[in-house]
C-alpha cells in the first residue's frame, strides 16, 4: 500500500500560552514543540501497521518552514519511509489543505491519514478540505480501521452518543481519533536510520488565504477555590446556581 500521513507541529501540552503584537501572534518564546499527538500516536502508527501487513510505503507530509524538520524526523524514526515538507508558512486551514491536495493529486495514494485535530487550534478542518479538493470519500474521527485487502476498509468512527461503522473502497481520506492505534516510541536504531531517510522539500503552490486570524484572546483567569461545609448544602446549591451557573 502507498500511504500518506499528514503531520503538524504543535506546542508541547504543558507550554505556557501567550500572545504578542497586540494579541495577533502566538508568543513562541521558550515554547517546546512536538508532533501533534493525534497525527503521531494514531494516524501514523495505524498507517505503519497497514504497511507491515500489506507491504508498501508510508510518507509523512508537513506544511511548514525548515524549523519543522526536527519534528518531521521523529516520524521517520518511528518508521515512516520518507518525508516531504512543503516549504510554506501555513496561514489558514484552507491554505494548508490546498498545499496537501496539490502534492497528493498525482501520487496515487491508497489512503491519506490525518489526526482528528491539532491540539493547538482544534479546528478539525484540513482533512475534510483535502478530501473535498481531491474528490475522495472522507471518514472522520476514526477509532478503528480494519482492512482484509488493500482495496476495502471497514472503519468505526465516533459519533455523538456512540459509534458508526462504515465501509469504504480505497482511495480515501481518514482522520484518526483515540483508539485507532497504540503509541510507538522510536528506538535508537530508528533514530539513527531516520538521519539517512529522505526529507524532500517542495515549493508551495499559489493559494490565497481567504480567512485569516486577526486576534487571539485568552480565557478569563479562574477565581479562587471556594470551600463549602458539607453540612451546608443550601450554600453549595446557591453557589452552583448563582455563581458557577452549573444548575
Amino acid at each position: 500500500m502507498k500511504l500518506l500521513v499528514c503531520v503538524s507541529k504543535t506546542p508541547e501540552t504543558t507550554a505556557k500560552i501567550a500572545f504578542t503584537d497586540d494579541n495577533t501572534r502566538f508568543d513562541t518564546s521558550g515554547v517546546q514543540y512536538i508532533m501533534n499527538p493525534y497525527d503521531e500516536w494514531y494516524a501514523l502508527v495505524r498507517a505503519l501497521e497497514l504497511k507491515e501487513k500489506f507491504g508498501g510505503s508510508v510518507t509523512i507530509l508537513n506544511v511548514g518552514p525548515a524549523s519543522n524538520d526536527t519534528v518531521i524526523r521523529k516520524g521517520l524514526a518511528i518508521g515512516a519511509d520518507e518525508a516531504v515538507r512543503i516549504d510554506a508558512e501555513p496561514g489558514s486551514a484552507l491554505f494548508t489543505a490546498k498545499q496537501i491536495a496539490a502534492y497528493a493529486k498525482d501520487q496515487d495514494f491508497d489512503a491519506i491519514f490525518f489526526g482528528k485535530e491539532t491540539i493547538d487550534y482544534n479546528g478539525s478542518e484540513v482533512s475534510g478540505m483535502v478530501a473535498e479538493l481531491l474528490e475522495l470519500p472522507f471518514l472522520s474521527f476514526a477509532s478503528k480501521l480494519e482492512m482484509e485487502d488493500e482495496n476495502k476498509a471497514v472503519i468505526t468512527r465516533d459519533i455523538e452518543g456512540g459509534t458508526e461503522t462504515a465501509e469504504v473502497e480505497a482511495p480515501f481520506v481518514l482522520s484518526a481519533s483515540k483508539g485507532l492505534a497504540e503509541q510507538r516510541i522510536p528506538n535508537m536504531r530508528g533514530i539513527m536510520m531516520a538521519k539517512r531517510k529522505p526529507l524532500n522539500v517542495v515549493e508551495p503552490v499559489a493559494a490565497e488565504d481567504v480567512a485569516v486570524t486577526v486576534n487571539y484572546e485568552l480565557p478569563p483567569e479562574k477565581g479562587d477555590v471556594k470551600l463549602v461545609d458539607p453540612e451546608n448544602m443550601e450554600e453549595l446549591v446557591r453557589l452552583l446556581h448563582e455563581e458557577a451557573k452549573a444548575i
